[in-house]
């Protein structure tokens, strides 16, 4: 609340002396006491007052009320001050004195109301998401409580912070004194209230708050009032009391009045005078003078103060840090206190519900979401949800004025027409086209959506606008416990009463229940629980009908293998959320306390008392069937929404919505313990589920885009488990599949059959929740799997459904894993049939991302040779035999045998010799089969598993030979060759080796390649073993190796040693060093010298400054290869020469050439 040091606003009414002008009011005062008299606020009895406001217990005795007081309460509740005035000739003093005792509000809830987020009787479900609780626990909601205004205010009057409190008429004003703080001193606040009609008009205090909220000082004079209203001393109006004086007396009050506030007021007085004494002034014009303490007059709207101008400036500090710093959570309390208001029928709440929705249409952020495309955040999102849902609530109020609900139409139109509306289904127009009273019936049912204008959030509010609540059927619905009609046998589809005689409600079921929500919003309860009643009964009874009618249709409907949509808009994840609103009220009708049932129960006792809400079943209602109650009729319209057969909608949002809903209305299910009567509605419901066709989610055939059932199911197994395995384990198996993902699915039956709307046709299906949809499908599948631990029928049933519904490998692995871990545990011996079930789900994921890319392939194929090795040496044959099924042959030889042949697997077989053998052989069939198919990846595996079989390794070693002709690459088989050399088998290192060579080909500037060490190995081979192995080897090197620098270094280490130093058989070879002019080595010095003159001519021809140093260090090394030559000298001469003369433009660089090189 903004409250500031300024004097209150002036008064409306102007009071005048009886008699004075032919204008003024008829009204005149009796005589009382003398001039200034007052009066404590006592009444004829103190108990009666007190047993008024609520003070006093129950069943205590009391004083009866005088008829004064029950009439002068009445009266102030209901009339301004000025229709009493003009209404009674002569109005007693002690008569005006009642009226104005009575004036003052007398509950608290009206004052926590105006002064904190929550009054904490309220159900903390009420603000979105439970946003009303604070995150950081009870500790942090305590604290966050006690910085509340309105807690603050009971600590200073506690304190006895509260004095000098004076009632004037309809004004009350006092001092609140605030303690000193550490770093503050103590401050006395003076503060002025005004009121009418039991409600608080307007506020000042001159502690400038600024807030929505009242501020302490406010709430602690007010509850003063309110709890001590025998020590507040209380006067007539101060015009009253100025009627009364004399002239001369009036003087003296005025010159006194001057002088004790003659700094303030002197100006203002003087300026008064003036005009007074003026005889044409505007103030000599108008009969009477105001009086800020004389109450209302008749034209005045009687509503509490609220301060407009700070609820815009919080809402749109709120929008402008974009969810930070807990804005999110301040809106939402926003929108709780709006409901809380409305609770009240307080009509703030439609006052407050405008400056808030002004302030979101006028958020920047929505024209540049449109403008860039880009969808507003989810949170953000909810926001605008539940500002459509309570405009829903205000406009369906069941009592309020027509004209009123034409302004409120006129607003919600502008606002619509805005072209940054936000979209009811969150990012493009809805295909769907009126739904709010009925589904679409004639011609025009399916006409094209793009001619449609784009529901917004708002539309649903507008279209609201039209319903009444005249309906004579309604209106026995929602007055009487008692209304029924025993005679009535009409037993069509839209009957009024079912076959008990009970009322029916036949509506647009989200219609019918934003009525119920509207009812429970406004403070009616019981008429919204009545209504809730008999839309159950309704649904209840449609189900039946629904049921009945498919059975007559089944056969066909099996035979053509189809199924068409029958709820073109889910009520679960629906904007109205018709399904939440029956819950909710039927929830709050079984709560243990029902004395917040009556709408305004006194809370004051049980303000910030955190109670743990408990639910019983209370008596029956008389519409109940024996042995029913509200908490079973709540889960029973919990489940019919749940399963549900409806669309998957369009968008992001709205499919994103579907969910959530879902696992929300889950949540609070799993919250209730079932006993033996609820787990016979589960039995009803899933029974009707299983065999309702296409008005289920769970019916033997249904469309390929209906919701899927996952979450739901899985909630529903774990539900029946304990009291019905065998309808548990059928509901759930039935709940496994997911249509969309199957290509072969029916498209759907696009006639329109009896009571069943067919889809929009083409509608290609967008699941941008389809992640998410199939971990539920997955987690359901694995509750299954967990459940059915130790039988086999059930596990084998539940892997059938995984194999045939799961369409994702990752999924499918991570089943696969979870039967794992629970086969495996510690406790227990290992289940085999699960442990077999582990792998046949292994096997499948291996299948499936056999030919797929996957990141966790490795890992995956890892994990079946451990699931394997867990299941027996039989599945590793198995595995290895049928290896190219599973594995490509690189996971086969690498992993696979690699693993299988391992010590650690041997241990953990616990293998004799036979045993091991026999899988050894395996592993070395499947490493030679890799090697055939894939030499380039599986050769080198294969040499390694055949090591320790002659015949396999000269095999493997053969099909290396037979592909390094054809297949393989210079590197494989360099590899190999190391391999080889370092197995003992240098001459077959050396075939390879010079087979590599081949293959490669290294330009003049790849001086750094990764295969010069190779080729370096590979000459240090040739050369260890002798003079004819590396004759052989080098032309290879010379028609490869076009590098300088490489040649030369295999030139210099051929020089170094005699070859064959080491032969064969490590014997030492004592012969002569090879000479540079004879073969081979002539051949490779010629090589090289040219590859440095080739080298340096290409060098030049784009060579910069930069590189000059570097290039004449390269020169320095190629004359150190000419020189090798008996006439490199001259041949290096007759080099530079040559490049001086090509290249003389190059001055500097031949001028360095020169000095280096003469």
């Amino acid at each position: 609340m903004a409250e500031r040091g300024q004097l209150p606003p002036p008064a409306k009414r102007l009071c005048c002396r009886p008699g004075y002008g032919s204008g003024c009011r008829p009204g005149q005062r009796a005589g009382g006491a003398g001039p200034g008299s007052g009066a404590l606020c006592a009444g004829p009895s103190s108990a009666a007052a007190a047993a008024a406001l609520g003070l006093l217990p129950l069943g205590k005795t009391q004083s009866p009320e005088s008829l004064l007081d029950i009439a002068a309460r009445k009266v102030a509740e209901k009339w301004p001050f000025q229709r009493v005035e003009e209404r009674f000739e002569r109005i007693p003093e002690p008569v005006q004195r009642r009226i104005v005792y009575w004036s003052f509000p007398r509950s608290e809830r009206e004052i926590c109301m105006y002064s904190s987020f929550n009054t904490g009787a309220e159900d903390p479900a009420a603000a979105p998401g439970g946003a009303a609780a604070a995150p950081g626990g009870a500790a942090d909601a305590a604290a966050d409580e006690n910085r509340l205004p309105f807690r603050r205010g009971i600590a200073l009057l506690d304190g006895g912070c509260v004095d000098n409190v004076l009632q004037v008429g309809f004004h009350l004003s006092g001092t609140v004194t605030e303690p000193a703080m550490q770093s503050e001193p103590e401050t006395v606040c003076s503060v002025a209230i005004s009121f009418d009609r039991c409600k608080i008009t307007s506020v000042t205090c001159s502690c400038g708050n600024k807030d929505i909220f009242y501020c302490a000082h406010v709430v602690a004079l007010s509850l003063y009032r309110i709890r001590k209203p025998d020590q507040v001393k209380l006067h007539l109006p101060i015009s009253e009391t100025l009627f009364q004086m004399n002239r001369d007396q009036l003087q003296k009050f005025v010159q006194y009045l001057i002088t004790v506030h003659h700094t303030e007021v002197l100006p203002t007085a003087q300026k008064l005078a003036d005009e007074i004494l003026s005889q044409n002034s505007e103030i000599n014009q108008v009969h009477g003078a105001p009086d800020p303490t004389a109450g209302a007059s008749i034209d005045d709207e009687n509503c509490w103060h609220l301060d407009e101008e700070q609820v815009q400036e919080q809402v749109k500090l709120f929008l402008s840090q974009g969810g930070y710093h807990g804005s999110g959570k301040q809106l939402n309390l926003l929108f709780a206190k709006v409901r809380e208001m409305l609770k009240m029928r307080d009509s703030n709440g439609a006052r407050m519900l405008t400056l808030i929705t002004e302030q979101f249409m006028a958020d920047p952020r929505l024209s540049l979401w449109r403008q860039q495309g880009t969808a507003m955040t989810d949170k953000y999102r909810q926001l605008w949800d539940e500002l459509g849902a309570l405009w829903m609530c205000i406009v369906l109020n069941p009592h309020c004025k027509l004209e009123q609900k034409a302004s409120w139409l006129k607003q919600l139109k502008k606002w619509n027409s805005v072209d940054v509306c936000p979209w009811e289904d969150g990012n493009h127009g809805n295909e769907l086209p009126n739904l709010t009273n009925a589904l679409p019936q004639g011609a025009n049912a399916n006409q094209d959506s793009s001619n449609r204008p784009h529901r917004t959030v708002f539309t649903r509010a507008i279209e609201a606008c039209d319903l009444h609540w005249q309906d004579s059927h309604l209106q026995h619905i929602i007055s009487s416990d008692l209304y029924t009609n025993y005679c009535y046998h009409d037993d069509t589809e839209n009957s009024l009463f079912d076959s008990h005689g009970w009322p029916l409600w036949h509506e647009h079921v989200p219609t019918a229940c934003a009525r119920v929500d509207a009812l429970r919003s406004h403070g009616y309860p019981r008429e919204a629980l009545r209504l809730a009643i008999a839309i159950v009964n309704t649904l209840r009874r449609q189900q039946q009908k629904q049921l009945e009618m498919f059975r007559a249709q089944k056969k066909e409907l099996l035979h053509r293998g189809v199924t068409s949509i029958t709820n073109l808009e889910g009520w679960v994840g629906h904007p109205l959320d018709p399904i939440g609103t029956l819950f909710s009220s039927l929830m709050e009708a079984c709560r243990v306390d029902d004395e917040s049932f009556h709408g305004f129960s006194d809370f004051t006792e049980n303000m910030g008392q955190c109670k743990s809400l408990e639910y019983q079943h209370l008596p029956a209602h008389k519409f109940l069937e024996e042995g029913e109650s509200y908490l079973t009729l709540a889960v029973e319209v919990a489940l019919i929404g749940l399963g549900q057969q409806r669309i998957m909608p369009d968008g992001l949002y709205a499919q994103e919505k579907v969910c959530r809903n879902e696992e929300q209305l889950i949540s609070k299910l799993q919250e209730i313990e079932l006993d033996d009567t609820l787990v016979k509605i589960f039995r009803k419901q899933a029974v009707f589920l299983l065999e309702a066709g296409p008005y289920s989610g769970l019916g033997e055939v249904i469309h390929r885009e209906s919701v899927p059932m996952h979450t739901f199911a899985k909630y529903l197994f774990t539900s029946l488990l304990p009291h019905d395995a065998e309808l548990a384990y059928k509901t759930a198996l039935r709940a496994m599949r997911l249509l969309v993902l199957e290509s072969a699915a029916p498209s759907g039956d696009m006639s329109r059959p009896h009571h069943i709307a067919s889809v929009v046709p083409n509608r290609y299906p967008r699941w941008f929740t389809l992640s998410h949809i199939e971990s539920q499908q997955c987690e359901l599948a694995s509750t299954m799997l967990t459940a059915a631990k130790g039988d086999v029928r059930r596990l084998e049933t539940v892997l059938e459904s995984i194999q045939k519904n799961i369409h994702s490998s990752s999924h499918i692995f991570k089943l696969a894993q979870d039967a794992f871990k629970i086969a495996t545990l510690m406790d227990s011996l290992p289940d085999i049939t699960l442990l077999k079930v582990s792998l046949e789900l292994g096997l499948q994921v291996m299948r499936m991302t056999l030919s797929t890319l996957n990141w966790r392939r490795r890992e995956m194929v890892r994990w079946l040779v451990t699931c394997a090795t867990e299941v027996g040496v039989y599945a590793l044959d198995s595995i290895m035999q049928n290896w190219f099924t599973l594995f490509t042959p690189t996971e086969a030889t690498s992993i696979v045998a690699t693993t299988v042949m391992s010590n650690s697997t041997i241990v953990r077989l616990h293998l004799d010799c036979h045993q091991q053998e026999k899988l050894a052989g395996s592993a070395r069939t499947l490493a030679l089969q890799c090697a055939m198919k894939d030499p380039q990846n599986c050769a080198l595996s294969a040499l390694t598993l055949c090591e320790k079989d002659h015949i396999a390794f000269e095999t493997a070693y053969q099909i290396v030979l037979d592909a390094a002709t054809t297949g393989m690459s210079y590197s494989q088989l360099f590899t190999i060759a190391r391999y080889m050399e370092h197995r003992g088998y240098p001459m077959r290192a050396y075939k390879l080796a010079t087979l590599a060579m081949t293959h490669l080909n290294l330009s003049y500037n790849q001086d750094t390649h990764p295969a010069i060490n190779d080729v370096l190995w590979a000459c240090a081979l040739s050369h260890s073993l002798g003079k004819n192995e590396l004759a052989a080897i080098i032309p290879l090197v010379v028609k490869s190796v076009k590098c300088a620098t490489v040649l030369s270094d295999i030139l210099r280490r051929c020089t170094l040693t005699t070859p064959g130093m080491v032969g064969l058989h490590g014997r030492r070879n004592s012969g002569k060093l090879m000479s540079l002019d004879k073969a081979p080595l002539r051949q490779l010095l010629d090589a090289t010298i040219g590859a440095y003159i080739n080298t340096t001519h290409s060098r030049l021809t784009h060579i910069s400054p930069r590189h000059y140093s570097e290039f004449i260090e390269f020169l320095s090394k190629a004359r150190e290869t000419f020189l090798m030559a008996h006439d490199g000298h001259i041949q290096f001469t007759q080099f530079i020469d040559n490049l001086k003369q090509i290249y003389k433009g190059k001055k500097k660089l031949m001028m360095l050439v020169r000095e280096r090189f003469g």
